[in-house]
């Protein structure tokens, strides 16, 4: 990963501290695939809540979550065949994100309106470093008041999210043009290209 050198927030006490303030029930901007990320934990209503009205995004929507591992995804997503599942892994860590039927336990706050949930295990270096010091899936979201563009640069977030963000880890994004592609898990369909 060439771009891995220049994230300047892949230090380990920044890491812990962005890990310590999710727990916390704060708000942390990050470094995706694309663009800068807004997460929270996912558990924490109050926390997601803040985010939503952050975005100025409906709780209908639903959100998408993010984890280090696919292990860290299991309580959240119904079981599936192998053969589903396979495009699934094979993508996997990487910037795909799928949407997956949901277990019956995951909150409202998540899914939103759906059934399902929308997942992806990152390869984006300070992301996955986020995911692995906090011990939990994170929620994923753009960095951005909805349907305005996303940030992708710490300056933008700022000037997007205001005083909103606990903790902006500063590092470059993976380099994508456009947010991670969304398909689905069952129909192989393709939600966003």
């Amino acid at each position: 990963m060439g771009f891995l050198r220049h994230n300047t927030d892949l230090r380990p006490w920044r890491i812990r501290l962005a890990a310590d303030i999710i727990h916390r029930g704060g708000l942390v901007a990050y470094p995706t695939e694309a663009v800068y990320g807004l997460g929270c934990h996912p558990l924490d209503r109050d926390a997601v809540s803040r985010l939503l009205v952050l975005k100025q995004r409906p709780m209908a929507k639903g959100l998408i979550l993010i984890a280090d591992k696919i292990e860290s995804l299991y309580p959240y997503i119904g079981s599936l065949s192998e053969e589903i599942m396979q495009p699934v892994r094979e993508s996997w860590p990487g910037p795909a994100t799928w949407i997956i039927p949901a277990t019956r336990n995951v909150p409202y706050w998540l899914t939103g309106e759906h059934s399902t949930l929308a997942v992806r295990v990152t390869d984006h270096p300070i992301a996955a470093a986020l995911c692995g010091a906090a011990g939990t899936p994170l929620v994923s979201t753009s960095a951005n008041i909805s349907r305005h563009p996303p940030a992708r640069n710490p300056l933008e977030v700022h000037l997007r999210c205001g005083n909103g963000i606990d903790l902006i880890l500063h590092g470059k994004t993976g380099g994508l043009e456009r947010p991670t592609p969304i398909r689905e898990a069952v129909s192989g369909r393709v939600i966003r290209g």
